[in-house]
């Protein structure tokens, strides 16, 4: 049976930031009901029992809660929500938890919670101060870093499990080896980097943040050198794109549809119970349905839903006979786009070659030793993977 992953937005588009570069408010002002409240305890039981009859009794559970900002639904609410998945748990299969949260509401009582019920928290954090607070901006126009990082600490005295997430915009993808050690600062060693989205219909690089192709390539050549190091001196930093890499490198499947060369790792959940294939496609023309009035079994094996997955396979014509095809995969399809010649093409397709051209051959070698030592045939550095 299914490992069904979902990831539900419980405040749906509601936030307490204002973060110059959302793309949640930009991709909903681009449907017809921009925000769907706060996600009822009626809806929430809904989608766990259609989740867990999905699931079914050999299968297992994984939700993450994303926003907007999840938070804004109410500690009750969580509090509500895990309580219903004990009690209709009732083959008791394997649940995980976990919530990307800006952290600028968390206090002792979410950390205390988040701590006890095991949920892995990411915490949106771009970098040093000046970084951070270009961008991530508190609903009068200030800066968060400081607060945020106070509630970090919060986190981390509670003994909650928390990862990074960094936005990489333009200041940031020149800025790498800053970013790196003011993220190793914070305590916690496991980061994730994910380019900045310029917002849906407008031309590429037109904003304040925007990334072009040759400032990523250069910032993720940068940041694999401070990575590699950590790694060769024994303080090892998990980053999760690097770590794809190696395990496509050692012949492993990579953890994220964006490496993996196709879409359908989850399915998300809005506040309303309206559901869609992906995160960057919570848009009208991508609805598949409601659970109130269609099972989520139904809805994931939809004729919109295998549209969307049979989308995701067709990479761009020119990934066919590219040297990098077994790391890369073609990318995320939200990068895709078409060139003047008709042609689909990954718009971060110039990085990705900067980068693998870069660093292929230490991906090479940290794959080879970790798969020696997985064979047994050496004891030392400690696997990582």
């Amino acid at each position: 049976m299914p490992y069904i992953n979902l990831l539900i937005k419980p405040a749906s588009s509601l936030c307490n930031m204002r973060c110059r570069y959302c793309f949640y408010q930009d991709e909903a002002a681009n449907r017809t009901q921009s925000d769907m409240g706060i996600m009822s305890p009626d809806t929430a039981r809904l989608l766990i029992q259609q989740s867990f009859d999905a699931a079914g009794s050999q299968g297992g559970l994984g939700i993450a809660f994303q926003g907007g900002e999840p938070t804004l639904a109410g500690l009750d609410f969580f509090r509500t929500f895990v309580k219903i998945v004990k009690e209709e748990n009732v083959s008791n299969i394997p649940v995980s938890y976990a919530i990307q949260t800006n952290a600028y509401g968390i206090d002792k009582d979410w950390a205390s919670f988040l701590t006890g019920n095991h949920f892995l928290v990411g915490i949106s954090v771009d970098g040093d101060k000046a970084l951070h607070d270009e961008f991530r901006l508190d609903p009068a126009g200030k800066g968060t870093w400081q607060r945020i990082q106070k509630n970090i600490q919060l986190l981390k005295t509670a003994g909650a499990d928390c990862n990074l997430l960094c936005v990489v915009t333009k200041r940031c993808a020149k800025s790498a080896v800053r970013t790196y050690h003011a993220l190793k600062k914070t305590g916690i060693k496991h980061f994730q980097f994910i380019p900045c989205l310029d917002p849906i219909g407008e031309k590429r690089g037109g904003q304040p943040w925007s990334l072009t192709p040759r400032d990523y390539g250069t910032f993720l050549c940068s940041l694999f050198d401070q990575w590699y190091r950590d790694w060769e001196t024994g303080q090892y930093v998990s980053i999760r794109l690097f770590e794809d890499y190696v395990h496509l490198a050692m012949g492993l499947p990579s953890s994220t549809c964006a490496t993996s060369g196709q879409c359908g790792a989850y399915c998300v959940a809005e506040a309303d119970g309206s559901i869609y294939p992906c995160d960057f496609y919570v848009l009208d023309q991508w609805k598949l349905g409601n659970i109130r009035q269609t099972a989520l079994k139904e809805l994931r094996q939809s004729k919109l839903a295998s549209n969307f997955l049979e989308d995701g396979l067709k990479i761009p014509p020119e990934c066919g006979s590219c040297s990098w095809k077994h790391l890369c995969s073609g990318g995320c399809k939200r990068d895709w786009y078409s060139a003047e010649n008709g042609e689909t093409r990954n718009y971060y397709c110039e990085s990705f070659k900067q980068f693998f051209g870069y660093a292929e051959k230490r991906i090479s070698r940290i794959a080879a030793e970790e798969l020696a030592l997985r064979n047994g045939l050496k004891l030392q550095p400690p696997s990582r993977f």
